[in-house]
């Protein structure tokens, strides 16, 4: 019974003994590791590259990248196929990556205004105008990749990826080279590729990082220490330029950088087994409006290599599903880095994300954007943790802007106020948390200011102090609307000194989220004179009046001159309580406005804009005629009850009621230029509500043919108009933004 027991067990050992012989025998599968270097929108090849890796079925087992390098190869790592990038970048608005672009939904009414009147901002500090640190914060850029990363969100080590990843960066202040393999994705991959002078430094764990390429920018030795017997290199990096070659100030950066990196490519090639070398030299880092193009660059070079490509591939091409990312997200809790001068309240309401409930990425967007408009952070990042009930927790990093206080310049000129220069002085932070103080002085042919002092609370109760002193002087006739302003002086033309100087206090709030709601009280000066009236007393007003007043906006316009989309709504009702009454013909009366349009681009390029708005005054006693709406002429900033309209010179028609309907078609002929073509008609007078005119056929009508440039100063446009009431034709210039 022994014999057979021993001579069983010595037959396993045999057999155990000739298996592990067997496996010893056979390959060990290499694992394979791809190195992506630097080199801007160039990096665009490395697509074009990893398709044919697919296509040879080459398992990649780890990957790392610098730069553009490591934008591709993070979303690469994260479970996306090189197909799919591809469709992904196609997708990509070029112009949008090299600077932050703020929708102008995202910026409340103050904001609003104030990017739309200056034509250059420069930063004042210790009484020395200063510049940005770089064009772009880079945020479109990051939201683009957070919501591609939404899959993998939760995830902090980078080797638990599905595809295990390194990237580089550099540490501005000592120059050293940092490794990132954990923490962030979006951050860190972001902080690779922040080319300096073009993007915003990343703050990662205490340390200031901009673009790893500055330091190394082909990481092959990183991703041999995560174990890769084989390396596929792919290489977009520039060798040096000729003086001709160079292009701009990225192209000088660029150079100067490749000094060091072409010396240390010769060894890192040595390392590389796989080598491809994309013919890239007819593109900049910047060239991603040619993407189609660096891609197809980046398939033919791997191409070329296939035979030895296909040597580590199965033979199979790799096919990857898409990776299911979530367009909703539930906020359990957002969590604000303690800020200085600014409280959780404040970002919270620029946000207009509330906890506990569902936000989609676009709604997130939006309130990123809002929080950019500010003006207010040098940085802004977001991560998402995962909360005890399973849900996210938001947590917002902010860096303020240690600039509070800015020099901001425009230009202006128009048919009523005429030439005029603008300077401002903003100052941020002047009293408490949240709020900002401007002055605009306005210098030309006419002296003007205006000064607002706003404390932003966000979703709470906001408060705000308006100063402003206007003047113009006009002739002006009473040949229209039976001249019912000037008669009311027992002239019949006169050449007109207009002087407002108003002065307001107020407080308002966000309603659902969308609309403004406000409302104060005002104390207003008017002087009205003229120096051409044969009479001993040529002063026509002097006086003092106080209201008070409430507002409701709404203003979803993508563009204030020349909008393609969305609608706005603007409604006021004022009661005039007390006056000093030079005229001594004063009596209380309430003054209702709405203003209301909307756009919609029903063709490429063009757009139909539908307008109407309308006013009355009610009143027991006489109408102050100083407060009537009046209308004609374009191109000014309106102010008081001061309304365009076509067809008819500056202050021609007035009353004290009207009603008026706008239609505007334009047509973009190419980028930032306009033909137009508009036409208004109203109906103004003596309470023409009372006597039912309101929608009766249109007492005046006007047209205009027009075209318009966006410039950096603002539009620039020229109008043609005239009226078949008169037949009278008038052209009209208008330079830079209104104000």
């Amino acid at each position: 019974m022994k014999r057979p027991l021993l001579l069983l067990l010595c037959l396993l050992s045999v057999h155990v003994i000739m298996a592990q012989e067997e496996d010893t025998l056979q390959p060990k599968k290499p694992k394979i590791g791809v190195v992506l270097s630097g080199g801007g929108a160039k990096g665009l090849a490395h697509i074009g590259a990893l398709k044919v890796l697919e296509e040879a079925g080459v398992e990649i087992s780890y990957i790392g990248g610098t730069s553009m390098g490591a934008i591709i190869g993070g979303l690469y790592a994260s479970g996306y196929s090189a197909k799919q990038l591809d469709s992904i970048f196609q997708n990509v608005d070029s112009d949008a990556l090299l600077r932050d672009f703020t929708p102008r939904g995202s910026k409340n009414f103050f904001e609003k205004r104030n990017d739309e009147i200056y034509a250059l901002t420069l930063p004042f500090k210790n009484f020395k105008l200063g510049f940005p640190t770089a064009v772009s914060k880079g945020l479109y850029n990051y939201a683009i990749i957070n919501r591609l990363t939404n899959h993998v969100r939760h995830i902090r080590d980078f080797n638990n990826l599905p595809i295990p990843f390194v990237c580089i960066a550099t540490n501005i202040e000592t120059g050293e080279e940092v490794v990132l393999h954990e923490g962030v994705l979006p951050d860190a991959i972001l902080a690779s590729g922040a080319f300096p002078s073009l993007y915003y430094p990343v703050e990662i764990d205490g340390k200031l990082l901009i673009d790893g390429g500055v330091s190394n920018n082909y990481p092959v030795e990183e991703v041999k220490k995560m174990g890769a017997d084989i390396i596929i290199g792919i290489d977009v990096q520039d060798g040096l330029k000729s003086r001709d070659e160079i292009k701009g100030a990225t192209g000088i950066l660029v150079q100067i950088n490749n000094y060091q990196m072409i010396e240390k490519m010769v060894k890192k090639r040595k390392e590389t087994d796989v080598y491809i070398k994309p013919d890239i030299s007819g593109y900049s880092v910047i060239s991603f409006d040619q993407g189609r193009e660096i891609i197809d660059e980046g398939e033919k070079a791997a191409v070329k290599m296939w035979d030895t490509i296909r040597k580590y591939g199965s033979g199979r091409p790799i096919v990857k599903e898409k990776p299911k990312t979530e367009d909703t997200l539930n906020i359990e809790y957002i969590k604000v880095n303690s800020l200085k001068y600014y409280n959780k309240s404040y970002v919270v309401g620029k946000l207009r994300i509330k906890a506990g409930s569902k936000v989609t990425y676009k709604k997130l967007d939006e309130g990123i954007s809002s929080l950019n408009a500010t003006q207010n952070f040098n940085a802004i990042s977001y991560c998402f943790d995962k909360g005890p009930n399973g849900e996210d927790v938001l947590n917002m990093h902010l860096e303020e802007n240690p600039i509070n206080r800015y020099l901001k310049f425009g230009l202006h000129y128009d048919g009523l106020y005429k030439s005029a220069v603008l300077v401002n002085l903003t100052q941020k932070k002047l009293l408490f948390q949240n709020d900002v103080a401007s002055l605009d002085v306005i210098l030309g042919d006419h002296f003007r200011y205006n000064f607002d002092y706003y404390l932003d609370n966000g979703f709470h109760i906001s408060y705000g102090f308006h100063s402003r002193y206007s003047n113009f002087n006009r002739n002006i006739s009473a040949e229209y609307n039976e001249g019912e302003f000037l008669r009311a002086f027992g002239v019949n033309a006169l050449n007109l000194d207009f002087t407002d100087f108003t002065n307001r206090a107020y407080l308002q709030t966000i309603f659902t989220q969308k609309f403004l709601i406000g409302g104060g009280a005002e104390l207003k000066h008017l002087k009205i004179q003229s120096e051409t009236v044969n009479s001993a007393d040529h002063i026509f007003d002097d006086s003092d009046y106080f209201s008070l007043y409430g507002y409701l906006k709404y203003d979803s316009y993508d563009n204030k001159y020349f909008p393609k989309k969305g609608w706005y709504f603007s409604g006021e009702a004022k009661t005039f309580l007390f006056s000093s009454d030079y005229n001594e013909i004063f009596g209380r009366f309430s003054i209702f406005k709405a203003d209301m349009g909307i756009v919609k681009e029903v063709l490429p390029k063009l757009s139909i804009e539908l307008r109407t708005e309308g006013g009355f005054t009610v009143t027991s006693d006489a109408t102050v005629p100083f407060f009537e709406f009046i209308l004609g002429g374009y191109g000014y900033y309106m102010t008081n009850n001061f309304r365009h309209f076509f067809g008819y010179d500056f202050l021609s028609l007035s009353g004290d009621s009207y009603i008026k309907g706008t239609a505007i078609m334009d047509y973009e002929i190419f980028r930032k230029n306009h033909i137009n073509f508009t036409a208004n008609y109203a109906n103004i007078g003596h309470r023409i509500y009372d006597e039912g005119n309101i929608f009766s056929v249109p007492q005046y009508s006007g047209y205009a043919f027009g075209y318009g440039m966006e410039t950096i100063i603002g539009p620039i446009e020229i109008k043609h108009s005239w009226s078949p009431d008169t037949r009278n034709h008038y052209t009209w210039f208008s330079v830079g933004f209104w104000f």
